[in-house]
This record gives structure tokens, C-alpha cells and sequence, in this order.
């Protein structure tokens, strides 16, 4: 007989979702990772994505490089490259010799070039700049976002948003957090993934409004406001009614 009682899923997630009230699109938000205290501790902690742990690298989630979703997220890229100069890029002189930082592999897939096992954007423990994305210290310099400077893929981890339509045109837009799977096979032979890590879930704010300009590139200002206005209200009713607002993260659940 199957057990009456099984045990709960280790990995249960917590969402929440509203119509967008501008267009025939559905909202699916993973409430659990949003209000968690995840942050991206990148060179204070960050194991990196290889097969054995390697933080001495200092290489976090770059070490095999970008894919580009389409030619505007390569083009946005490539003009923001030309800006980079040889104190901000280590590795521009290398790109020019190749033909620039971006080729596209076997596989017919349009990816930021690698030297020496991690993205060429990728500046290296003992280069002045210190290490880091080139293309996000470029910006952080400039006092702009690095949103128009990175590949998408790159600017919206460890978030990620899939758009589903059915037979009659209605879109199903989820967010949530980026899973080993979403890397393909590789994925799962990472030694470390940091949304499953207590290390990472750290951060003095939720994920929500660490990561606000990130959301509201990916669903624009009228869904992330109507986000923010039902997690606040969550939080004044549950601490009004003495209770807890939202379901912890399986990794804070289990540590």
C-alpha cells in the first residue's frame, strides 16, 4: 500500500500570480525565492560553477561564457565592448586579435568568446581593476546600469523568466529562480549552485527590492509595482496577525 502520509517534497516553492491589467498576459512569481535574503556574494564566498569548488578563481557563474538570446542582446553587448579600454578589460587586446569577444560555436549558438577556461569579459585575480565582469565594473564606473551593458542571461541571474502561450494567445510569464537545470546537463555537475547554498542567503533585504531593476527590466513597472503591493501587504497582515508571512526557501528550511 502507498504510504498515507508521504514526506513533503524537498524542494516546495511558494507563488503567487495576477492578470497583467495592460495586456492578455498571465503573471507567475515564485514568492518563495522573491522574499528570500538571497544575494550574489561573487568574490566573497562564491564557490564558482565547476566541477570541485574553486573560489580562489574568482570566476562565480562565468566561467563558459554567455550565450546571446538574439542579435540585439549581441549587438547591445559588442557596442558596449567598444567603449572598454585596456585598464577596464583585460582582455581587450585579445578580443581585437580574435575578431572581437562574441563568434558563434559548433553548435550554431552565438556566445561571448573564452580565454583560458572562462568568459573573455572575465578580468582575473591581480589585474589592477581586480577581478569582475569588465562590463559591469565599466558601468558601475560610468554610473549606469549594467543592464544595457551585460547579455541578458548574464544581468538577470540568478533570476528567470519563461513565457508560455496557449492556443488562444493568452501569454503565461513566470519568474523564478534559476535552477541547475536551466544550465542543461551541465548543470548538474556543478559542485556548488549558489540559490542552493546558505552561504548566499544573506542579504539584508528580499530579493524582490535587491534585485528591483532586474524585475522591472523583466516585466515592466505596473506588474512589479502590483508585486510589491500584495508582499506588503502580505508582511502587514501576517505581522498584524502575529504570523509568518511567506514560506522560507527550501535551503533555509533544511539547513
Amino acid at each position: 500500500m502507498p504510504d498515507p502520509t508521504p514526506s513533503q517534497p524537498a524542494d516546495v516553492h511558494e507563488w503567487v500570480s495576477f492578470q497583467d491589467p495592460d495586456e492578455q498576459r498571465t503573471w507567475v512569481f515564485d514568492v518563495t525565492f522573491l522574499t528570500s535574503p538571497w544575494t550574489c556574494i561573487f568574490g566573497n564566498g562564491c564557490k564558482g560553477v565547476l566541477t570541485e569548488a574553486a573560489p580562489e578563481l574568482v570566476q562565480g557563474c562565468c566561467s563558459y561564457g554567455a550565450h546571446f538570446v538574439d542579435d540585439a542582446d549581441r549587438k547591445r553587448v559588442e557596442v558596449a565592448a567598444k567603449r572598454l579600454t585596456d585598464d577596464q578589460w583585460q582582455f581587450r587586446r585579445e578580443a581585437k586579435k580574435r575578431g572581437g569577444p562574441v563568434k558563434v560555436n559548433k553548435a550554431g549558438e552565438t556566445v561571448s568568446r573564452l580565454v583560458d577556461d572562462a568568459c573573455i569579459f572575465l578580468n582575473r585575480p591581480g589585474f589592477p581593476a581586480g577581478p569582475g565582469c569588465a562590463l559591469h565594473q565599466a558601468a558601475a564606473a560610468e554610473g549606469e546600469s549594467f543592464i544595457g551593458w551585460k547579455p541578458e542571461v548574464c544581468w538577470q541571474l540568478p533570476l528567470r523568466r519563461q513565457d508560455e502561450t496557449d492556443d488562444h494567445g493568452h501569454v503565461t510569464s513566470t519568474v523564478r529562480e534559476w535552477k541547475r537545470r536551466d544550465w542543461g546537463e551541465g548543470g548538474h555537475d556543478f559542485h556548488w549552485w549558489c540559490t542552493e547554498s546558505p552561504d548566499a542567503f544573506v542579504g539584508h533585504e528580499p530579493v524582490y527590492a535587491s534585485l528591483r531593476d532586474e524585475l522591472v527590466e523583466l516585466t515592466g513597472e505596473v506588474p512589479y509595482a502590483l508585486l510589491v503591493d500584495h508582499l506588503v501587504e502580505r508582511e502587514v497582515q501576517a505581522r498584524t496577525h502575529g504570523a509568518v508571512a511567506f514560506l522560507p526557501h527550501p535551503t533555509l528550511r533544511h539547513r
